[in-house]
């Protein structure tokens, strides 16, 4: 237990360079974006995002894991970073340059020929987050919690400063003023002024983490290279089916909607996503501080122990904050405005998606830690299948609503397949049958929410609060859960 509350702890650190920069972004950002633009220019970042997240995978294939499960020995571990860093450095490097001078096709790839100028940010903007990945995952591989944290808030923090500058501020000025922000403010670049605030975000955070990039001395090993890519890119597979998972949904919706304006659709669904995707913060902020700490227990004699008990108290935690996010959405329907409220409907199957995505990434340090990485090719790949077929199938009967759907269906074929394959290769006693009560209970409470006609928003907190805490009173008399994760550990 004394390892559990030791992940607990980082957990937390973790999150405030996690859940504070994202509740900054979805409370601020997504308040304005769905309060200044028409649905269509919202769908524009939306989808743009949407491929960021896709890139970012390329463009990153599988180092920052590989930079984990290389530089455990002391005596390696500046060859290692040295190694990680100049490799991404090439790479991103070679992208923004190849991107710009193709311009043009890189654009109609994407369907922005109009906006050639959003696709060069867009590029920037990737190359340099792509680049940055090894210096904050050595941030996390010497227990940095706090400077990462601080970081990624103040990255965040820049971004709001310039959106609310470029956005709001600006426009008023402009209207104003005769002076020189007539000749380089433009009020009809709109959705432009996004990235541009993204990637003076990235810039900062560039600048930042300067210090830790050049602290240590660099050097660049060819043969560690060789086996480093040999283990990292079968995971860069397993992160594109993955992302597929995340992103394809707006990209498909874009392409297949038959309800008129595809980038109306995408904008009106991205901001119920965002909504649902908040359990997704949670879980990242999780896995920030898991992934360190399961692989330098791997070699312990009670690490299967320790996994099993991450799994349970992960998995309860998890249902408490998705019935927070399903019971309260009148108070968190606000975020959006009025005219994309609608989409909060798929709210419910998002946030349950992302919890089993979050117990499918705690259970797969499987292959993880015994150079497996092959099995999540074949898992990730099964589960971004799936996502495909529901979107091609689906998006054209019942619009979003069949993206919020495949999330679910693909996230359990991934779960259900990673189970299936450690029987044989890493076998855990997660005793997962014990936790299907959790899940009965939080569904039947979620549903309740959904359909009862509460009298007022009070009777409505009211009963819904007494809800999660009858479900918290369930987890301590049955696991003692709240107890074991308070209680001060004798040392």
């Amino acid at each position: 237990m004394r390892e559990v509350k030791q992940l607990a702890g980082q957990t937390l650190i973790y999150g405030l360079g996690t859940i504070v920069p994202r509740f900054l972004n979805y409370g601020i950002l997504t308040f304005f974006y769905t309060r200044i633009f028409p649905k269509h220019e919202y769908g524009i970042i939306t989808e743009l995002y949407a491929w960021m997240v896709l890139f970012l995978i390329i463009l990153t294939y599988g180092m920052e894991t590989g930079f984990f499960r290389f530089s455990q020995k002391r005596e390696d571990y500046e060859k290692v970073y040295g190694t990680a860093l100049i490799s991404l450095f090439i790479t991103s490097t070679a992208f923004f340059i190849l991107s710009n001078v193709f311009i043009r096709p890189f654009s109609a790839l994407l369907k922005y020929e109009d906006y050639p100028g959003y696709v060069r940010m867009f590029s920037a903007i990737l190359a340099l987050d792509a680049f940055l990945a090894i210096p904050f995952a050595r941030l996390r591989r010497e227990n940095k919690a706090l400077v990462f944290s601080i970081v990624k808030i103040l990255n965040v923090v820049i971004t709001i400063i310039f959106v609310v500058f470029l956005l709001v501020m600006a426009p008023i000025i402009y209207e104003r003023s005769n002076g020189i922000i007539k000749k380089i403010y433009n009020p009809e670049y709109g959705v432009g002024y996004v990235f541009i605030a993204n990637l003076a975000g990235s810039l900062a955070t560039l600048l930042m983490l300067l210090p830790y990039i050049l602290r240590i001395k660099i050097k660049f090993d060819f043969q560690l290279w060789k086996r480093m890519i040999s283990y990292s890119y079968p995971l860069l597979i397993a992160g594109l089916s993955g992302s597929i998972n995340d992103a394809i949904d707006k990209i498909l919706l874009r392409r297949l909607s038959v309800e008129g304006d595809g980038l109306y659709v995408v904008g009106e669904y991205g901001a119920g996503y965002k909504i649902g995707v908040l359990m997704a913060l949670f879980i990242q902020m999780f896995r920030f501080a898991a992934e360190p700490f399961f692989f330098e227990r791997a070699d312990k004699k009670d690490a299967k122990q320790t996994y099993a008990s991450v799994m349970k108290y992960f998995i309860i935690i998890m249902l408490i904050i998705f019935l927070g996010l399903n019971l309260y959405k009148s108070g968190i329907q606000y975020i959006l405005g009025k005219d994309y409220r609608n989409s909060l409907v798929v709210v419910p199957m998002i946030s349950m998606a992302y919890l089993l995505y979050g117990i499918y990434i705690n259970h797969s340090i499987w292959y993880k830690i015994n150079d497996l990485t092959k099995f999540g090719v074949y898992i990730t790949f099964a589960g971004a299948m799936v996502t495909i077929l529901i979107n091609f199938v689906f998006i054209p009967i019942y619009g979003y609503m069949a993206s919020a759907w495949a999330h679910v269906f693909s996230y359990l074929t991934m779960l259900i397949l990673s189970f299936v394959l450690a029987e044989k290769y890493y076998k855990v006693n997660y005793e997962m049958h014990k936790l299907i009560p959790y899940f009965f209970i939080a569904i039947i409470m979620v549903s309740f929410g959904e359909f009862y006609h509460y009298k007022n928003v009070i009777s409505e907190l009211l009963i819904n609060t007494l809800m999660i805490m009858m479900f918290i009173a369930f987890a301590e008399y049955k696991d003692k859960a709240v107890t074991v994760l308070l209680k001060k550990e004798k040392y």
